[in-house]
């Protein structure tokens, strides 16, 4: 079964490292996983547009979270926790809107005195929004950028079967696909 695989990169800066190390968990997750990594969702294009209820790019950047089977979730640490930019753009979402959905939350820091800012503060908001976090969240700091793709390969090879158990298809009373949301 081919899985949705999509990315939210919390970065204000667009094309940055924590993009890249979303874009590699994705990719290795899609190799792992038998599905192609799917769209991306850079908050640093949308920028204040998250905030708007009504705008159009927004809500197709919603749609896409919303419609995931896998979410990478990247964000660089600020202030001992993940960006206001991602935090603005999860609050668009309902609690409970991610049921069915893997989350992978990813926390790229300089020092590693927020190492546990990622379990502590990213995914207990991934949780809230009903998102399955079957593993601990990853913090990578600066210094292991360069390895980064050789761990998230080996990472993506031994979490795939937790990841693939919840986005599993649920099978309803008659034998057929029933919804996942």
């Amino acid at each position: 079964m081919s899985r949705r695989i999509v990315s939210v990169i919390g970065n204000p800066r667009q094309e940055s490292r924590t993009h890249g190390l979303a874009r590699t968990m994705a990719r290795e997750l899609g190799r792992a996983l038998d599905s192609a990594p799917g769209p991306e969702v850079d908050l640093a294009r949308l920028g204040a547009r998250a905030l708007v209820p009504d705008d159009e790019q927004a809500k197709s950047a919603t749609h896409q979270v919303a419609t995931a089977d896998v979410l990478v979730l990247a964000s660089p640490t600020y202030k001992a926790t993940y960006s206001g930019l991602i935090k603005a753009f999860l609050d668009r979402l309902g609690t409970g809107s991610l049921k069915g959905t893997a989350a992978v939350p990813i926390l790229l820091g300089g020092a590693p005195d927020h190492r546990l800012a990622v379990d502590v503060h990213f995914t207990p908001l991934l949780l809230e929004l009903g998102a399955s976090v079957p593993a601990r969240g990853l913090f990578v700091l600066e210094s292991e950028l360069e390895s980064f793709g050789d761990f998230a390969r080996d990472w993506a090879d031994r979490h795939a079967p937790e990841l693939a158990a919840v986005t599993a298809p649920r099978v309803s009373v008659a034998g057929e696909p029933a919804a996942r949301r």
